[in-house]
């Protein structure tokens, strides 16, 4: 397994302060990993936020591209992790827009970083592939229609 790697912003800023509380802030992390779900292997980047106190993220001095041990980890539940704002953690797929969902419920999900190599993904399968696909489906013929358009308009 990759290791976990610490990201800067543009400014090669490590720590981003909290645009709600400037006494809060959070350090961006990331993972190249490998994932298993419903008998696909996937390789896939992942991405977390170690949050914390501005004054204890500054005080660990982490430097853009610095490796951490450990991992990052997903958990997916079918009840919000945030209670004020639920559809801030939502699973989408992939750029569908598609919200996934176990039946009849959405599913939720978050990425955490942890120091713990024996913690695992809890991942759950969702149930409307076809309503995935369908929407796949209908992207790609727009985008071929879109294509043959320019194609014509070129003419």
């Amino acid at each position: 397994m990759n290791k976990v790697k610490i990201l800067a912003d543009k400014n090669n800023n490590v720590v981003t302060i909290s645009p709600n509380n400037p006494e809060y802030g959070w350090i961006f992390v990331e993972q190249l990993s490998h994932q298993l779900e419903a008998g696909w292997l996937k390789p896939v980047v992942r991405k977390a936020r170690i949050n914390g106190k501005v004054t204890d993220l500054l005080n660990v001095d982490y430097k853009a591209g610095q490796e951490l041990p450990g991992q990052i980890v997903v958990l997916e539940s079918l009840t919000p992790f945030d209670n004020e704002n639920p559809d801030r953690d939502l699973k989408i797929a992939g750029k569908t827009g598609v919200i996934c969902r176990y039946f009849d419920q959405p599913i939720y999900r978050q990425c955490y970083y942890t120091s713990n190599i024996n913690s695992q993904d809890e991942l759950i399968n969702h149930t409307n592939r076809d309503e995935i696909r369908d929407v796949l489906t209908a992207q790609k013929m727009l985008d071929n229609l879109s294509l043959e358009e320019q194609k014509e308009a070129a003419l």
